[in-house]
């Protein structure tokens, strides 16, 4: 199988990392954590499994009876329990409780399979919510190092093999012990020696379990791994779909699901194989033990040791205890599959978050100062981003922080909402250092607005809202007037049109517009804005500057561009070149000092390009 291209739609995730695998044994791990909430709901789901096998049994035991009546009459045991010599009498005792078995054994297996689906959708719920949580708490640079379709398959696909098996498997294993116990109660009290030659081949079958087990594991583990990768393929496909179908791509991109589905279809093959190869050991140790019941036994009946109703009980028994065995392998295969996936879970429960909340909320009112003092950052293991970088946003001021692609510009941004961490360095908000600030009170008081445009799939009014439910349409009004994004008003159902998924049905324009007004809906004491009319023509880009301008009013406003147009009436314009600031000042100031910021300028007016023709003739 050829290797993925980075630089292909569908080969975006080709870098990203493998999630962590849990190292902690599985089955004890998922005890303690669904222990916490449901322990005595797995209490009661296993006792009736238990009482489920007991009840199960009994028809064996009343055959056996009925043979001791037929034959033995009134020298047979339910006669002298009964004490009536009348076989009808003892017949219909026999049937009456073969009656109340029954019953008592199809009301424990409908108590039981309810008890037992419930919990299996209940820890699934409880599991998904969780690890989901934890992906939200997690920094971005934890989910940038993993591709999202890793992710996807163990929030999705892994949580539903643990449903699975806790729905089936799980009930399987308990009857199957249950059963083997009572089974074997039966057996020694009526014939210790038939007691060991029946049990003789379970050895067989649990050596022969634990040795498909340690083999089947990695074949698992590599069926997971492989499903994570078709969800990877999957997710960065359709999410390029646009470019793949602008650039004719459609095969190549076809041509590489095809090949992750081949792919999983093989690792699961491997996986098949080796699994449906235990049955048939299964069933050989099965007719052994049968064998020697039938034969051995027989040969008591035949020499008048054995009894000849005790004899049919041992011979169902031998079925009973060894057929249900035979659904080690479907009940094995559950397992395998469950266990890979909750290492897949529990790994991912386990990458520890490294950006922390505080303990301290902001004084009110919160008045919106900002400071950088010597803040250094990198990604990782990379060059640094930012170098010794030093900034002051008074409250209440408009800042913009300009400069070439690359100089650290939306980096100081994602700093302020502390989605990343400073290597070195120190960031305030009011004076109070950001790491010691609650989440709810960093970012509550901040508005933001993206360079790439986020929208959910939902109404307008759920999107306005996102970050402040509790708006009034008044005040979602106000802020699509503030944001030029009065064109909702001529959408079908104004603030109850639907924008689809990531807003595609909306321009470009449209959909930068409504997260603008996102952010004011909050009425932050902080807008930042990272790149926010990058998506918009000249006349947009205009009327959303006339309203910023009245939205910064009263705000600490900074603003990320590249267009310097945008920014040259703010009160202070910062210019970034390798992670530092090498100018500040205002826009006449910088034009007028000649350096870096008088160069873009010129670039974007088309100073630049004034030449004369002599010249233009010589190129």
């Amino acid at each position: 199988m050829s290797e993925r291209n980075p630089s292909e739609p569908g080969g975006v995730s080709a870098g990203a990392r493998a999630l962590p695998v849990s190292e902690r044994p599985p089955l004890r791990e998922l005890w303690r954590r669904a222990g916490r909430r449901h322990r005595w709901r797995m209490v009661f789901a296993a006792s009736m499994s238990v009482v489920n096998k007991a009840c199960d049994i009994a028809p064996e035991l009343l055959i056996g009876a009925a043979v001791d009546v037929v034959v033995n009459e009134e020298r047979s045991l339910v006669g002298r329990v009964i004490g009536s010599d009348d076989r009808f009498t003892q017949l219909w005792f026999l049937a009456a409780v073969t009656v109340v078995a029954w019953v008592a054994e199809s009301l424990s297996q409908y108590v039981a399979h309810v008890s037992w689906r419930n919990l299996a959708q209940r820890i699934e719920h409880d599991t998904r919510v969780e690890a989901y949580r934890h992906v939200q708490s997690l920094e971005l640079a934890a989910l940038e190092d993993h591709s999202s379709g890793g992710v996807m398959t163990v929030l999705n696909d892994d949580v539903n093999q643990l449903e699975r098996f806790l729905d089936v498997g799980a009930d399987e294993i308990i009857v199957t012990i249950a059963n083997v116990v009572f089974v074997g109660i039966t057996f020694y009290i009526i014939s210790p020696q038939l007691t060991a030659l029946a049990f003789a081949p379970i050895p067989v079958i649990v050596a022969g379990s634990l040795l498909y087990q340690r083999r089947l594991e990695p074949r698992y583990r590599a069926v997971r791994a492989a499903a994570g990768r078709i969800a990877d393929t999957l997710t960065n496909s359709l999410g390029g779909m646009a470019t793949i179908t602008a650039f004719g791509g459609e095969e190549r991109e076809a041509a590489r699901v095809e090949a992750d589905s081949e792919h999983y279809r093989q690792v699961n093959r491997r996986a098949i194989a080796l699994s449906s190869a235990f049955i048939p050991l299964i069933r050989m140790a099965i007719l052994a033990g049968f064998m020697m019941t039938l034969v051995v036994g027989g040969r008591a009946v035949l020499n008048g040791d054995l009894a000849v109703g005790l004899f049919s009980v041992l011979v169902f028994m031998t079925q009973r205890l060894l057929w249900p065995l035979t659904r080690l392998g479907e009940v094995l295969d559950l397992y395998q599959r469950a266990m890979a996936s909750c290492r897949r879970i529990f790994g991912l429960l386990e990458i520890e978050p490294q950006i922390l909340p505080g303990t301290v909320d902001l004084p009110e009112p919160v008045r919106g100062e900002i400071g950088f003092d010597r803040v250094s950052f990198a990604y990782g293991d990379g060059a640094p981003v930012l170098r010794d970088l030093d900034l002051h946003v008074p409250a209440g001021e408009t800042h913009a922080i300009v400069g070439a692609t690359g100089a650290g510009k939306s980096t100081l941004v994602k700093l302020i909402l502390r989605l990343y961490e400073p290597t070195n360095g120190r960031i305030t908000l009011d004076r109070v250092a950001t790491e010691t600030l609650t989440f709810r009170s960093l970012r509550g008081s901040i508005g933001f607005v993206a360079q790439d445009v986020f929208l959910f799939h939902g109404t307008v009014r759920d999107n306005l809202t996102y970050g402040r439910t509790e708006a009034t349409d008044a005040e979602v009004r106000r802020a699509l007037v503030a944001a030029e994004a009065t064109f909702v008003d001529a959408l079908p159902g104004g603030l109850d049109a639907v924008v689809g998924e990531q807003g595609q049905k909306l321009s470009g324009g449209q959909r930068q517009r409504l997260t603008i007004a996102r952010a004011l809906v909050r009425d932050p004491a902080v807008l930042l804005l990272d790149e926010a009319t990058s998506a918009v023509d000249n006349e947009t880009e205009a009327a959303i500057q006339r309203s910023l301008a009245v939205a910064a009013a009263g705000r600490t406003t900074i603003v990320i561009a590249h267009r310097l147009s945008t920014v040259r009436h703010a009160d202070r314009i910062h210019v970034m070149e390798a992670g530092r600031i090498v100018e500040a000042g205002t826009h006449d100031e910088l034009v007028g000092a000649g350096g870096l910021y008088a160069a873009l300028w010129r670039v974007q007016t088309g100073e630049t390009l004034e030449r004369s023709p002599e010249v233009v003739a010589g190129d």
